[in-house]
């Protein structure tokens, strides 16, 4: 495996490497770059945040959790790559010094690069950008004050990155970097059991975790056709490769609680590289896109070779962790109808930032001359898969649109649902917060305040 990517300013070319080697123990014991530390290996803790810069721009992304093959093409900056080279600080640097920003220092460089790549992102939602990385020592408040001191600072000119100096490098079939779909799908009809990696965010655990050794894998990142979303008259298409950053901040205008769902999609290192097509097609009961997407009405678009299918979403969950999904056949895209928002989308969870949900629920349901005309409503964490309330939804289609009504469709989720126990909550728990959910839906819509986060003195 050969790649050729920008670090810290210089080109560097990587030849035979595991295409499951991790960036941060090729920093760590190749380069002696070790500022970048390990804590989690997970991407929770963001002790191994680096900015990597494409034609999208810089972004912040955990290294522990980013193979090599994924950087090809690509900038990388360290924290040893935040100061300029005569040494000269940064101005997050800076301000982390004047403000006593680290105190034992173990997740300093990891902060110093999600700072240094907000600032040059003109980014001040610092309790957003910062929310990746963990600390046990300062509370947050002195750090969230450097950056926010820094914030007007001009950025330095060493952080600009000129990706011509990157050179391509000869394909590797069992670590294949294809540029369309056309090559990706020739490529998944002679591997059929490959693993396609958009952002590895899922696949990174199981090398780093289980310790799996992986075969013919294809990474999807250098695929621009399928990172596009294209607004239409009717639909709106994603493609797979799409992140959830991007995701999120193009369907903002159209159903801005789904936007705000995805806020909570792990942290921003993580939505800056996970795809909504490996959300979909990793099958899990906990995804939080499968649900907003099964409310809208999504259809999902599937390919083999030639042949193109699409399905809806909610069909192509069958099982627990299986799909329709044959043997060398990829998701493409999801689209979506355009229509009128009514979404509104749950996220329970024991943290607010970076939490698997424990309940996950998403409601579209139309009202006309006060009674239910239609209803989308899909849970995820209630089931083996993301799945629709069917008994509630017809529980409540014809009636008027009173709290009556949906106390009668609230005893419906016991049709729909038999939920597990967990460590996260209990099938009796979930079906109240289930039921909790709807009525929360019905008290937004008639305009009473619910959301915590919004109550303000």
């Amino acid at each position: 495996m050969d790649v050729s990517f920008l670090l810290n300013g210089e080109t560097v070319r990587v030849s035979g490497q595991s295409p499951t080697r991790t960036l941060l123990d090729w920093l760590r014991i190749d380069r002696g770059l070790t500022g970048t530390k390990e804590g989690c290996n997970e991407g929770d803790c963001g002790a191994c945040t680096v900015m990597v810069t494409d034609a999208d721009g810089a972004r912040a992304m955990n290294a522990c959790i980013l193979f090599l093959p994924q950087l090809q093409g690509r900038a990388v900056r360290t924290v040893e790559g935040i100061a300029g080279p005569d040494g000269a600080l940064h101005p997050v640097q800076q301000a982390m010094v004047d403000h006593h920003g680290s105190q034992c220092g173990f997740c300093t460089p990891g902060f110093v690069v999600s700072m240094a790549t907000a600032h040059l992102n003109g980014r001040t939602d610092f309790d957003d950008q910062l929310a990746g990385n963990l600390c046990r020592c300062t509370g947050y408040a002195p750090i969230v004050r450097a950056a926010e001191s820094a914030a007007t600072s001009p950025v330095p000119d060493w952080m600009t990155e000129n990706l011509d100096h990157v050179g391509k490098v000869p394909q590797d079939d069992n670590a294949y970097l294809p540029e369309t779909t056309d090559d990706l799908a020739a490529w998944c009809v002679a591997h059929p059991d490959g693993v396609l990696i958009g952002g590895a965010t899922d696949v990174g655990l199981w090398v780093n975790k289980d310790l799996r050794r992986l075969g013919p894998l294809a990474f999807l990142n250098n695929i621009t056709e399928m990172k596009q979303i294209v607004i239409g008259a009717d639909e709106i298409r994603i493609g797979a490769a799409t992140t959830m950053t991007d995701l999120g901040a193009a369907i903002a205008p159209y159903h801005p609680d789904f936007a705000e769902l995805i806020r909570r999609y792990g942290s921003v290192q993580v939505r800056n590289v996970a795809t909504i097509g490996g959300n979909i097609a990793n099958g899990s009961p906990i995804g939080d896109g499968p649900p907003a997407l099964i409310a809208l009405g999504a259809r999902l678009h599937l390919r083999k070779g030639d042949a193109r299918r699409d399905i809806l979403l909610e069909d192509f969950f069958l099982d627990y962790r299986k799909q329709d999904r044959q043997p060398g056949e990829f998701v493409e895209a999801v689209t979506l109808p355009r229509q009128i928002d009514n979404l509104k989308c749950y996220k329970l969870s024991k943290r607010f930032d970076q939490d698997i949900s424990a309940v996950c629920g998403c409601f579209d349901i139309v009202i006309e001359h006060g009674k239910v005309f239609a209803a989308r409503i899909a849970f995820g964490g209630m089931a083996g898969t993301p799945k629709r309330a069917a008994a509630v939804e017809t529980a409540l289609i014809g009636k008027d649109w009173t709290e009556a009504t949906i106390s009668a469709a609230q005893a419906e989720f016991a049709q729909d649902f038999q939920p597990m126990s967990d460590m996260r909550a209990s099938a009796a728990y979930r079906l109240t917060a289930a039921q909790g959910m709807l009525l929360r839906y019905y008290l937004e819509k008639t305009g009473q305040a619910t959301r915590v986060l919004e109550v303000t003195q």
